[in-house]
């Protein structure tokens, strides 16, 4: 397994202050090149401490799944789509590991977090089979799908999925996209200020990630560094001021970030 990540504040030999390499422990060995196609190693280092994550790539796209849950499906009556439902996250709702999702200061309701995988796409692909599709997967990372949700159902006559979803800090992601990584058996759980809120195994998705990634590159051409989150399991709550949400994932590590109005 390889974790890749992307960082600044480093002090590297060409002069850049920012760049992306293969994480390790505490040591990131730096590459030059595109990440999604030939990676070079540059033979230098650097380490974590030493510098601040980015989102671990910039997605020209994020397409997130709702209703791909069996637990939810059953709690709350609903059936399993033949399609994905999905919808798209604003770019200025990226966020990188540690930082401050922010409460949108026109909205008083709750904010609440949503623990899901992120399928990060490295090859191109549009209309794949399902095993096209999975060779098309360049890698899995941590997703929070933070949603205002007293939003969604302002104006009775158009749910507001992108509003609800899309506000500013909206869509933390990372650390790092894992390649390489067996998700057999993997779960995801998400802890509020330490205490666990979620824990579903990705076998509670309907529509698993090569699956998904072949569905959706029927309607739109994915590209690399496009990030789909595969939706939630039951457990997600609100927030409130102060509180930190870790997003886990086996094999491919923690997502933290605060939460503040």
């Amino acid at each position: 397994m390889t974790h890749w990540v992307r960082f600044h504040g480093a002090q590297l030999q060409d002069g850049a202050n920012s760049g992306f390499g293969a994480l390790d422990g505490d040591i990131i060995t730096v590459h030059t090149g595109d990440m999604f196609a030939d990676p070079t190693p540059t033979g230098e280092t650097c380490t974590l401490t030493d510098v601040t994550l980015a989102t671990p790539c910039q997605p020209g796209q994020v397409l997130a799944l709702w209703n791909n849950s069996r637990a939810i499906d059953e709690k709350q009556g609903l059936s399993q789509p033949d399609d994905p439902l999905f919808f798209l996250k604003a770019p200025g709702s990226w966020l990188a590991p540690g930082g401050v999702i922010r409460k949108p200061a026109n909205y008083d309701g709750r904010v609440i977090y949503e623990a899901e995988l992120g399928v990060v796409i490295g090859k191109a692909c549009t209309g794949v089979s399902p095993d096209d599709a999975a060779a098309a997967i360049f890698g899995y990372t941590c997703v929070n799908d933070v949603t205002a949700l007293q939003v969604l159902d302002l104006d009775p006559t158009f749910p507001q999925w992108a509003r609800a979803k899309g506000y500013d800090t909206f869509c933390p992601f990372g650390p790092a996209i894992v390649t390489g990584a067996d998700l057999a058996g993997a779960t995801i759980r998400a802890t509020l200020n330490g205490r666990e809120r979620q824990n579903y195994p990705l076998t509670d998705l309907f529509l698993q990630p090569a699956e998904i990634v072949s569905k959706l590159s029927h309607m739109v051409t994915l590209q690399p560094g496009d990030l789909i989150a595969c939706g939630t399991g039951p457990g997600a709550l609100p927030m409130k001021p102060g509180a930190t949400i870790d997003i886990t994932i086996d094999k491919i590590g923690t997502l933290s970030n605060t939460y503040e109005t």
